[in-house]
């Protein structure tokens, strides 16, 4: 509590006059846009009605639609996603969906929360709302900033170091929770590839595919890549086949071949699930107990998803807790040793820090030894450090 009190009051930096401008210039894009849907129509109509939306898409230009709802046919964007490639007014709606939130939701409303008195954003961090264990963030949501498109990474820009004395500083887990899956399934593959630094896409893509590492191509580490994170997650050949667009007897063979060369993973998923199953919860490296009454669920769906909670929790779980007990070691740290550098926001497995210039290198060390050493594990956690005058703008830093 006194770790998250500090970082709360701390606050972190934030520069109006970087939002203003990033919100004009998604104003100009979002008129922009409007116009050329208003042309691809023929008509103009609220583009924030799904009920005009509705009429002008499937009755007045005829796309193809899925079942009629009491507003009229669903817009929602599963439903555009499916029409993309039928006509190129469904690819602006997405882009003004998606520029309309960032704008609404971030460089607007991000603007409103700046403290006159510290010109920081002082975020709440609680501790109890995400069923994984991981700390959550409101009023505003510091993690839930898209960073998946150019335009919303770009919203990180705004963020930045307290003054010219400070710098942003991170460090970033990489992998963490495949590496907690080596560790508890002591596969001795899988342990080699991160003992020996491998990349461990590339060496299940060679896996998978049954041909040498060097002659993995990018399309195969992609694959690799989505099986790797869904098996942490109880992917099924269904869900698997709907990641990658391939057939459902396909997504079965990566899953099959996934297993046959991790044999030690297939048996540590089934033996927590089965555990979980006779004590009614999952536990993870600290204990720590996420308690799952729908595995004994008649009900399919219900079981199943209780089924891949319980796969995940030691994983996702143990992550949440190695990293908050790095938190609690750094402040103490931080504290102990005078410094007046300060951890000023988490974000998933990711620790930012404001530090001062003249103490860089000695937090550097610090911030890194506590992450990566904190934890001993079957194998070696480690980060990637960033550093920058903004959030947006960080190089790494070796």
């Amino acid at each position: 509590m006194k770790v998250l009190a500090d970082m709360e009051f701390h606050g972190i930096r934030v520069d109006k006059g970087t939002l203003k401008q990033m919100s004009a210039e998604l104003g100009e894009q979002l008129m922009a846009i409007t116009q050329r849907i208003y042309e691809y129509a023929g008509e103009t109509f609220n583009l924030n009605s799904p009920k005009q939306m509705s009429v002008v898409l499937f009755e007045k230009m005829a796309l193809r639609h899925g079942k009629k709802t009491k507003t009229g046919y669903s817009t929602n964007n599963e439903v555009l996603e499916s029409l993309r490639d039928v006509h190129p007014i469904i690819e602006e709606i997405l882009n003004y969906r998606q520029l309309s939130k960032l704008k609404s939701t971030y460089t607007d409303a991000l603007e409103k929360l700046i403290s006159e008195k510290t010109g920081h954003i002082h975020t709440k961090f609680l501790q109890t709302v995400t069923t994984t264990g991981r700390l959550s963030s409101a009023d505003p949501n510091l993690q839930n900033i898209p960073i998946r498109v150019e335009e919303g990474r770009k919203i990180r820009k705004a963020f930045t170091a307290s003054d010219e004395d400070h710098i942003l500083l991170a460090a970033d887990y990489s992998q963490i929770e495949l590496r907690l899956l080596a560790h508890f399934a002591a596969d001795p593959v899988l342990t080699d590839s991160f003992i020996h630094n491998e990349d461990i896409h590339t060496r299940t893509a060679g896996e998978i595919f049954n041909v040498p590492m060097e002659q993995v191509n990018r399309d195969m580490r992609r694959t690799a890549k989505v099986v790797n994170f869904g098996i942490i997650y109880g992917i099924s050949s269904y869900g698997l086949s709907n990641d990658l667009g391939i057939t459902r007897k396909m997504a079965q063979e990566y899953i099959d071949g996934y297993f046959a060369r991790y044999p030690n993973v297939k048996r540590y998923l089934d033996d927590t699930v089965a555990e979980a199953r006779e004590k009614g919860y999952a536990t993870t490296l600290m204990n720590r107990r996420r308690y799952l009454p729908d595995l004994h669920s008649k009900n399919f769906n219900l079981r199943s998803f209780a089924e891949r909670t319980a796969m995940n929790t030691p994983l996702q779980g143990s992550a949440a807790d190695i990293i908050k007990l790095v938190m609690v070691k750094l402040y103490a740290a931080l504290k102990d040793g005078g410094y007046a550098s300060r951890m000023i926001l988490q974000v998933h497995d990711e620790l930012i820090i404001d530090c001062r210039k003249d103490e860089f290198d000695r937090v550097k060390t610090l911030l890194k030894d506590l992450m990566e050493h904190t934890v001993p594990l079957k194998v070696p956690l480690t980060v990637d450090i960033n550093a920058g005058s903004d959030w947006y703008q960080m190089e790494k830093i070796k």
